[in-house]
């Protein structure tokens, strides 16, 4: 770990504090911008990997949080359903516009504006979770239960 953080990940350790929790991000010499590259810089197993994956609603351009297990994809046509409106991927602007982060390190909190969440329910069986911290190369750890907490995630079947 380097003496000190980036921006983008000091900004996620310091939204940690704010709520409470004691995990310290890590920044990895490794990229862990996908699930896959994550769990291998990490050494844990993919299904331990929080995706952070940012759509927009097509009609009131609402931003929406899915945090999906890194073996997961999200059925878009369900998670539409649940938003109740037509939803699509959200671009790098809008992405960053709405989370302060650029897609590839999106943690869980610390976001610029509050986004409707939505939490794969295959998260919750794993005792320790590893999320993005800001940029490409930094994670951090939490339990289910804490990362429910801090988000206030509605818990679902995303797949």
């Amino acid at each position: 770990m380097s003496q000190s953080l980036s921006p983008s990940a000091q900004k996620v350790q310091d939204a940690l504090r704010q709520h409470g929790l004691s995990g310290m991000v890590v920044e990895l010499p490794a990229s862990a911008r996908t699930a896959q590259d994550a769990a291998q810089a990490i050494g844990c197993e993919v299904a331990h990997i929080v995706k952070s994956l940012v759509f927009q609603g097509a009609h009131t351009q609402q931003g929406i949080l899915v945090l999906a297990s890194g073996v997961n994809r999200v059925d878009e046509p369900l998670l539409s359903v649940l938003v109740g409106e037509p939803i699509q991927r959200a671009p790098a602007a809008f992405v960053r516009l709405k989370t302060g982060f650029a897609i590839g390190g999106v943690p869980p909190l610390g976001h610029a504006e509050a986004l409707l969440t939505f939490l794969d329910a295959d998260l919750l069986q794993h005792p320790v979770l590893w999320a993005a911290a800001g940029t490409p190369s930094a994670v951090f750890q939490l339990t289910p239960a804490e990362l429910q907490a801090v988000t206030q995630g509605r818990v679902v079947a995303i797949h």
